[in-house]
């Protein structure tokens, strides 16, 4: 294909700062692939601000174009699944970490990881979703898989961010009871407006911390924050409880006993969307057009572009970002 198109570039500079430029690229310029996507959409994930900051431990080598999520149309591929004009979407594998991501108006990715958008999801109710909504989607089916109590009260931790947000939405949609956990006072009407039954602070969850088990209160757990966050929650499960694990913004350690799986036989689930199996994907994809066909309240989708995306970045790495951050490419 002849042309040249727009990518948003990272340069790593002598003083090992990390600069954004938005270049003018062509074709060749691409990954080897056999399916070439025209991008409408992608998304800010904390992981493409780490990627733009020269966090070497998701991206190795630069200039670099990050972006883990993508949603737009077929160009041409050599996957017969595919036709050129067909919707589709792509999220996690190494999409945006050491391969080319989708902060460009075209990628080249191979069609293993590629999956159609289901008709009643567009490119961009897709890129509201992403990795964060791949994650949580993965999360909650583990939940309903294990056979979760219909009844059951359900928390969910970091539950202002684009993981714990998407978990309650859907939670709340399919008529869960839903404890939310956050720090943050001034996101309480909006984690009501969404469906928390609930909400909760992290010190209060971390009450009595030191002890093996607390009332068992829930019969299910969705958590991002890992540390002392998980240990409070899995010390706080029913008997026959389930959590997920999918995160480590408290910490990666885990420091707790074996008590609430010996004695209230509870389960602990991790997720990874980025390697989770295509066709796990595909279902979540599914579920997401259909009966977990969800709307986040307007204030938590921002939408950008290429240009203003560098400011957003700068953001998400402070703290400051509140829902999902749509780049429209």
């Amino acid at each position: 294909m002849s042309g040249t198109f727009k990518a948003l570039r990272i340069y790593e500079e002598a003083n090992k700062a990390y600069k954004p430029v938005i270049e003018t690229k062509s074709f060749d310029d691409l990954p080897r692939g056999d399916t070439l996507i025209r991008v409408e959409y992608s998304s800010l994930n904390y992981k493409d601000a780490l990627s733009a900051s020269g966090n070497k431990g998701v991206t190795k080598e630069y200039p670099h174009t990050p972006g883990i999520d993508a949603a737009g149309t077929i160009e041409e591929s050599e996957n017969k699944k595919f036709s050129k004009g067909d919707k589709v979407v792509v999220t996690g594998f190494d999409l945006g970490m050491n391969t080319w991501g989708g902060y460009s108006e075209y990628i080249r990715v191979p069609s293993e990881w590629v999956i159609p958008l289901p008709d009643n999801l567009s490119p961009k109710e897709a890129m509201g979703l992403g990795t964060a909504g791949m994650t949580a989607g993965l999360s909650v089916s583990e939940l309903f898989l294990n056979k979760i109590e219909e009844d059951g009260k359900i928390i969910v931790s970091g539950a202002t961010g684009g993981v714990g947000l998407i978990s309650l939405a859907i939670l709340a949609s399919q008529g869960f009871n839903v404890t939310a956990v956050t720090g943050k006072k001034d996101m309480h009407p909006i984690l009501k407006k969404i469906g928390a039954t609930e909400i909760i602070s992290r010190e209060e969850l971390k009450e009595n911390a030191g002890k093996p088990l607390l009332k068992g209160e829930y019969s299910g757990a969705i958590d991002v924050a890992g540390g002392n966050t998980l240990d409070s929650i899995l010390k706080r499960l029913k008997f026959d409880g389930i959590a997920t694990c999918c995160g480590l913004v408290d910490s990666p350690k885990l420091e707790t006993t074996v008590f609430p799986f010996i004695l209230r036989g509870i389960r602990l689930i991790g997720i990874d969307s980025a390697e989770s199996n295509l066709k796990h994907r595909e279902k979540v994809w599914r579920m997401f057009a259909n009966e977990w066909k969800i709307k986040l309240p307007d204030e938590l989708i921002t939408e950008c572009n290429l240009e203003t995306l560098p400011s957003y970045i700068n953001q998400i790495l402070e703290g400051k970002i509140k829902g999902r951050v749509i780049v429209n490419i």
